[in-house]
């Protein structure tokens, strides 16, 4: 049709120095060829000041006062001109009073083809002089083929195919930031990738003429046989833009085109397809193969049978099966891959359709004489349910959804219930559950919160199950977190200051997206005062504590719902000062070993130098070395228990005071495990000498005491040798009850025949 005007503004006001778009008023944007604008009768012609918009109407940047006066629009179209009833443009002096920023012309998506030049327009005024700048996502747009014109109408020169995408205007006025977007679309004519090639097939071929195309938007590919529009069918069918024919005739013969079209523009390709009748049989060809008879019929496939020919004249290379709906035209071939093969399954059918079938041997002649025809009906179709339609899933709790549904389109027979299939799609489960219910609706209760879970219904009728609908999928509602943080461990830094470290609560109590987390902490004998204190990490150093006390701290997670339980308070002492942590610790003073059956109770002092770190201590044992296991224990630990030990076995074991620096020298104990018949009660353990002061403790009533006995020497290594003895004044558990101690005394023996090699 054509250019048609609406009712525009007869009246514009601007402020000197501001910018004003002027309405063409055109109805339908770009329906002309031409665009003009004239001023009191004069035409205007563009330059950095004065700009016509893709929409038409004209753009007017910082105006002045000689640009007051009245403005007509004119479009040009299939050689007429129209043109609207003009506007009155007054120009107001200039105020310096600040001025909200006004946009005039907001960004619009923008389609263009490949090569033109794109205006993606962003109008503003005010006062001070708004500032405009564009960027493409993050990043400013810099290109010798992009230029802002007018202030802030951004133009795109030859546009490529990677200019699409999502631009920003931003607008900074007065301490204020606007951003307004626009997409960008850059069309492409479709683009033949692959098109039909010039065939020669048989009668009865199935045959492809391919044609792939590409282009933006997506073209619509059609085609024609001798310039007549195919229309597809059964046997004739476009298939991702290829043309299939099953079963080629006489009379598809011909010249095929492909025609990939959009709104940009169009591309076609052509093929001839030449069509070859089948041979007669010669003398040389084999005869019909016998017995055709089909030894399975279904719905949609037969699988036929069936014995070599009496006389195959030469080796059979295949067999092929022709074969045709009853009162139709069309016939078509299948082959099998091999002459051993002597049945062939038939698909591609339809249900309760009656075809007819023949088979053929094929010898280096080729194709032999066919069998007679063999009339199939093919078995009707089920009848059960189609899919349900309209399938929505809601969550309406955290633990529970909704479900509601429309009845399959075909039903066939009543239904009488539904299936409901749903399976967890979070964690680990991947079982699909089901349940029957029998209306159109169903809420499911006891789901995991904020979980998501697939559901999909299943209608059944007297014939069985339907058709499955789509999977829907759907998150129920979030909720506070049910578990607390797992793992809570303290480490105290210095005297003022303890580092708590975390693990988040397992997956299934997060109930939603963990934020933070909160930490508590109070000093012993405070219980009514705790600090409170939040993070978003999985550590929080607590600072500025009280040197040589103890505290407590208990974690929380939090998410968008709250906060969940916390986990049970983990208590901590800081240091009295401040200990050396530049190097690692001394040896332990003392290392102390107790063997029993299966079991090594070792006990230990700290090192003799109180003014370095210990943050714990490192174990190690095994038989004849150290090394086989290991283990660490808390700085405060003074005795470890070794279990699962073999009986009558040496081990040796190491300890070594460990900070942030390292591991110190370790001190060296051995130990043999006693025998399973010499049981001792662990309860028995005395560790009077570990613990106690000497000088203090109270000695019980003196045991007549006799010489040790049994003594035993062992090298350890190049520079240790181990003592054990036995003291017959002491039960048969060995345990000291008095605070009696033994003195090992030692010297070097030099045998009177000692040799010395020089």
């Amino acid at each position: 049709g054509e250019p048609r005007f609406v009712s525009s503004s007869l009246s514009t006001l601007v402020i000197q120095g501001d910018s004003v778009v002027l309405d063409c008023g055109a109805e339908v944007t770009g329906l002309w060829n031409e665009v003009r604008w004239f001023k009191e009768g004069r035409s205007i012609t563009e330059d950095s000041q004065v700009m016509v918009l893709s929409s038409g109407d004209l753009l007017l940047q910082n105006a002045s006062m000689a640009d007051g006066g009245k403005y007509f629009c004119q479009l040009v179209f299939g050689g007429r001109t129209f043109t609207n009833q003009g506007t009155n443009l007054s120009v107001l002096p200039e105020m310096e009073s600040n001025r909200l920023c006004v946009v005039l012309r907001h960004p619009v998506d923008v389609s263009v083809r490949l090569g033109h030049t794109a205006t993606l327009e962003c109008v503003v005024a005010g006062f001070p002089a708004p500032s405009v700048h564009w960027t493409r996502g993050t990043e400013s747009v810099l290109s010798e083929r992009f230029s802002v014109v007018a202030g802030g109408i951004m133009r795109i020169d030859n546009v490529q195919e990677d200019d699409a995408g999502d631009y920003t205007c931003i607008i900074k006025a007065q301490n204020e930031t606007q951003r307004l977007y626009a997409k960008l679309t850059v069309l492409e004519p479709p683009r033949i990738l692959h098109g039909p090639e010039n065939r020669n097939a048989s009668v009865s071929d199935d045959i492809i003429l391919e044609c792939q195309a590409e282009g933006r938007p997506r073209p619509v590919i059609s085609w024609f046989q001798n310039g007549d529009l195919i229309i597809p069918d059964d046997f004739i069918q476009i298939v991702d833009g290829s043309l299939h024919v099953l079963g080629v005739m006489r009379s598809d013969e011909g010249v095929y085109q492909c025609m990939a079209e959009s709104e940009v523009d169009g591309m076609q390709a052509a093929a001839q397809l030449v069509v070859i009748n089948h041979a007669v049989p010669g003398i040389l060809a084999s005869s019909a193969p016998r017995g055709v008879t089909a030894v399975l019929v279904s719905t949609r496939f037969i699988r036929l049978s069936w014995r070599a020919p009496a006389e195959s004249r030469g080796s059979v290379l295949h067999y092929s099966v022709y074969y045709m709906r009853v009162g139709s035209v069309r016939e078509r071939r299948s082959d099998t891959l091999q002459a051993s093969e002597l049945q062939l399954v038939v698909g591609e059918l339809r249900p309760e359709t009656r075809y007819s079938f023949q088979v053929v041997a094929v010898n280096q002649a080729g194709p032999g004489e066919r069998s007679a025809p063999l009339r199939i009906t093919t078995q009707p179709e089920v009848q059960v349910p189609g899919p349900v339609l309209n399938l929505h899933v809601v969550a309406i709790t955290t633990t529970s959804v909704s479900l509601q549904w429309d009845p399959p389109a075909n039903v066939f027979s009543p239904i009488m219930h539904y299936k409901l299939y749903y399976m967890q799609l979070d964690g680990e489960a991947t079982t699909e559950h089901d349940l029957d219910t029998n209306g159109p609706s169903f809420t499911k209760e006891g789901l995991r919160k904020f979980t998501r879970y697939s559901f999909r219904v299943v209608a059944y009728n007297k014939h069985g199950p339907g058709v499955s609908s789509e999977d829907a999928i759907v998150r129920t509602y979030s909720d506070v977190p049910s578990g607390s943080p797992q793992e809570l461990i303290l480490e105290v830094v210095n005297s003022q200051s303890v580092l708590v470290r975390w693990k988040p609560p397992s997956l299934e109590t997060h109930n939603g997206d963990i934020t933070g987390y909160k930490i508590h902490y109070r000093k012993a004998g405070r219980r009514a005062e705790a600090e409170i204190e939040e993070t978003a990490h999985l550590s929080y150093l607590a600072v500025g504590l009280d040197r040589g006390s103890e505290y407590s701290f208990r974690v929380a997670a939090v998410n968008s719902n709250g906060t969940g339980p916390f986990s049970d308070w983990l208590s901590s002492e800081t240091f009295q000062a401040d200990l050396d942590e530049s190097r690692v610790p001394d040896q332990p003073s003392s290392l102390h070993v107790r063997p029993f059956p299966t079991s090594i109770v070792v006990s230990w002092t700290p090192p003799a130098n109180p003014q370095i770190m210990v943050r714990g201590y490192a174990l190690g044992y095994g038989i004849g070395s150290p090394h086989g296991k290991s283990l660490r224990v808390d700085s405060k630990q003074r005795y470890y228990t070794i279990d699962n030990l073999e009986p009558s076995s040496q081990y040796v074991i190491s300890l070594k005071a460990f900070n942030h620096m390292g591991e110190g020298i370790p001190l060296y104990e051995s130990a043999t495990t006693r025998t399973l018949s010499d049981h001792m009660d662990p309860s028995d353990i005395d560790l009077f000498h570990v613990f106690a002061d000497p000088v203090t403790a109270v000695p019980e009533p003196p045991t007549p005491m006799l010489p040790p006995v049994g003594v035993q020497a062992t090298v350890l290594s190049h520079d240790t040798i181990r003592v054990a003895w036995a003291d017959n004044s002491l039960p048969r558990s060995q345990r000291i009850p008095d605070a009696r101690h033994y003195t090992v005394r030692w010297k070097t023996y030099y045998p009177a025949n000692t040799k010395y090699k020089v």
